[in-house]
């Protein structure tokens, strides 16, 4: 359904990207064998007095002069918690304004984030977000009223227009959003996973926290894979800058390609099995490959835990 042009001066430029991305998805599944998504109510049932009103079909009344209300396929309660990095990593590829449809991570995760509280809120279901780069920055309840909702999207748009914090405290934050959240919840995390500490057992036993709280959690490894992981750089010399420290390296890119895949790969390939190990679902998010890599991971868990 189309938006009447009273409501584009009420919702927000994320807003309407989170409607389009999902509007879109939604085609997509619906074009597909995959029917495990509805947001459509099963049937009509008579309203009893004293129940509440929101779910009143108020142009069948207008039809019929009776009150029924909608019985909806997927009546649930779920608690999902969005964790966003903020870190200055996150801000990395720096945005080409030539090229607006080329995505930094902090923008891509947003939208992603944007996204899904779209998607739970079709599906009423509560949403609560959490953003983090050198400590928790922001970390609400989870919530499914409008109000919350345009919170969450106008935090998210901040955290879109700031530079990041010069340093990451993954570990310690996630510890921190486990000791915060006192309800059974799934976990959404974005993040590059970047850890200023350079201890992986640190941050490994932040996940298993979220895991021994009873959480279900969905780890986005969110990567501009081109550069940082496959590093696709032109043979030429390089001046490379940390964004979080600040520290500069001159180096010729040939000479550090090998050594820089070894140890990604290394990374990369203990962060998956210590996931399959906590039973933590791991999905490689490229920052250039849309946003079905997100949704889809998602609603399949959503399936499972129904």
């Amino acid at each position: 359904m189309g938006l009447e042009k009273q409501e584009y001066s009420q919702i927000s430029h994320l807003e309407l990207i989170a409607r389009q991305v999902v509007e879109g998805f939604i085609t997509g599944l619906h074009k597909s064998p995959f029917h495990g998504f509805s947001v459509e109510f099963a049937e009509h049932r008579i309203y009893n007095t004293g129940e509440p009103t929101r779910h009143i079909d108020w142009k069948l009344y207008g039809r019929t002069d009776k009150l029924f209300t909608k019985r909806y396929e997927e009546e649930t309660n779920l608690r999902c918690q969005l964790v966003v990095d903020n870190s200055a990593s996150m801000h990395y590829p720096e945005i080409d304004r030539k090229k607006p449809e080329l995505l930094n991570k902090i923008t891509f995760s947003s939208h992603c984030a944007a996204a899904l509280m779209q998607l739970l809120k079709m599906q009423r279901d509560a949403a609560g977000l959490s953003i983090f780069s050198d400590k928790v920055e922001l970390s609400t309840a989870a919530r499914s009223s409008s109000v919350h909702h345009k919170l969450l999207l106008h935090k998210l748009e901040e955290a879109m227009a700031s530079k990041g914090s010069s340093s990451t405290a993954l570990a310690a934050a996630l510890h921190q959003i486990a000791e915060n959240m006192h309800k059974r919840s799934l976990v959404i995390i974005f993040s590059d996973m970047f850890e200023n500490t350079g201890d992986a057992r640190e941050l490994f036993s932040a996940l298993q926290h979220l895991r021994y709280n009873k959480h279900e959690v969905i780890l986005f490894h969110v990567t501009d894979k081109r550069l940082e992981l496959d590093f696709s750089f032109e043979n030429r010399p390089y001046q490379f800058i940390d964004v979080e420290s600040g520290q500069e390296v001159k180096v010729h890119a040939a000479q550090v390609r090998e050594a820089y895949l070894k140890n990604m790969e290394l990374f990369r390939k203990e962060l998956v099995l210590k996931c399959a190990q906590y039973r933590i679902d791991f999905v490689e998010a490229d920052v250039n490959k849309g946003y079905r890599q997100v949704l889809m991971p998602y609603l399949l868990k959503r399936g499972k835990m129904l």
